[in-house]
């Protein structure tokens, strides 16, 4: 079997919906109604703020004419993706950097990193140094400092480590 959509692998599946829309002239709103789902849930797929499930994947691929399975596989080779990059990723920063102090209303330990990644952010950049900062630079992306702090350019916060910016 050929599948033409292996170049895709790894993709989040509302980006090929997006662009089997466009390809199509059809609009989302469109697109959502006459599958009885809301614009909001189609436009969150494509967006890749949502991921897709069986049962509406089983109604994108009827309603497109793709041969079924082909969003529902999109869907499993994003998950692999997504999973092999979260097991590259260290679950949380070299603790050996970060002082303690930094986190004093709080057990270091128990801190989600995922989930509080803003707190995090915000609070090294506030009271840390720039070994600490650093440290952060290294655990989370650039896109996620610029998104928490504001900042078109964080490097701009600390002036020692514009070396980095070239990455």
């Amino acid at each position: 079997m050929i599948w033409k959509y292996e170049k895709y692998k790894g993709i989040h599946p509302g980006a090929v919906l997006e662009r089997e829309l466009k390809k199509r002239g059809l609009s989302q709103r469109y697109f959502a109604l006459s599958l009885s789902e809301h614009p909001q849930t189609i436009n969150a797929i494509t967006k890749g703020n949502r991921d897709l499930n069986i049962p509406l994947a089983l109604k994108i691929e009827k309603m497109l004419g793709l041969e079924e399975g082909t969003m529902a596989l999109l869907q499993t080779f994003y998950d692999i993706e997504k999973q092999k990059k979260k097991e590259c990723t260290p679950s949380r920063p070299d603790l050996s950097i970060l002082r303690k102090i930094l986190f004093w209303d709080t057990d270091i330990n128990k801190i989600d990193w995922d989930k509080n990644s803003a707190y995090v952010i915000n609070r090294v950049f506030e009271r840390g140094n720039e070994q600490e900062k650093k440290e952060i630079f290294r655990f989370y992306s650039e896109d996620k400092i610029r998104e928490v702090t504001g900042k078109s350019d964080p490097y701009s916060r600390i002036p020692v480590m514009q070396h980095l910016k070239a990455r």
